[in-house]
């Protein structure tokens, strides 16, 4: 992962933290408001949507996506 890639997984737990600093985004599968990826973006101040499903199977490695942390929307992007 690169600085400023979105994050996109089907989860994340304390062993994804070191990855945090270098994302500009988080999509998951799985998850809610107090779920470890919605709390840890939120210290960092980077937006994340959770539980999108197919999340992972939708984006493509290297696909461009606009992730809309407060709106709880994602839209992929041409």
């Amino acid at each position: 992962m690169d600085k400023g890639d979105i994050l996109v997984a089907p989860y994340t737990d304390p062993a994804w933290t070191p990855l945090f600093p270098l994302a500009a985004g988080l999509v998951t599968e799985v998850g809610g408001l107090m779920t470890h990826g919605a709390v840890v973006a939120r210290e960092y101040g980077i937006p994340a949507v959770v539980g999108v499903d197919n999340a992972t199977g939708i984006v493509q490695d290297g696909q461009r996506i606009r992730v809309d942390g407060t709106q709880g929307f994602v839209v992929l992007l041409e």
